[in-house]
């Protein structure tokens, strides 16, 4: 019995941008681009929306004109792969984010804060930034009021992972100077 044989068609981050342009998404869709898949995000409930918000606060605060800190906006990946992190700390180059979206090295930290998203930041887009060298990721977990830190980015993942708890501080290793305790991220 012959079997058919199916071929995927992958879209580029330049044809996700010309959907978007062309209003196959709405702008309530919550989508990104990854692996070359258009893949919905989770819905943003309160506790998620006010974490992002507090801490992208925070790192304004903190960084000043020394980083761009990017909330829910896409970094480039590569030529198929293009999520949209809750937070984004990335160099700063100029006007260069007007014109073109930050890309993975420009990017010095991503942030994702977890709730119903948690296995998914964890086994899909940990392994992504890594692979695309994103010295730094920190996933914010919801339920357990914790922050995993993901450092030592290569081609198998991030080698080296901590927990931070409540009463404890965070201490970038790609952000110079950033620190930021766990409890300020909760309230």
């Amino acid at each position: 019995m012959a079997t058919a044989t199916v071929h995927r068609h992958l879209f580029t981050v330049d044809d996700f941008a010309r959907m978007g342009q062309a209003g196959i998404f709405t702008p309530n869709d919550r989508v990104e681009l990854i692996d070359g898949e258009v893949r919905t995000m989770n819905p943003v409930g309160p506790p998620h929306a006010w974490i992002v918000n507090r801490l992208v606060r925070s790192l304004i605060t903190r960084l000043g004109d020394t980083a761009y800190v990017s909330s829910q906006n896409p970094i480039r990946l590569g030529r198929h792969t293009e999520p949209q992190p809750d937070v984004a700390v990335a160099r700063q180059r100029g006007s260069a984010y007007l014109e073109r979206h930050p890309e993975a090295g420009d990017v010095l930290l991503v942030i994702e804060v977890a709730d119903s998203s948690l296995l998914y930041d964890r086994l899909e887009k940990a392994p992504r930034y890594a692979r695309a060298g994103i010295p730094e990721m920190w996933i914010v977990d919801i339920g357990a009021k914790t922050v995993t830190v993901y450092t030592g980015p290569g081609p198998d993942g991030y080698s080296r992972e901590r927990v931070v708890s409540g009463g404890e501080t965070v201490t970038s290793t790609a952000v110079a100077g950033l620190r930021l305790p766990v409890d300020e991220m909760f309230g």
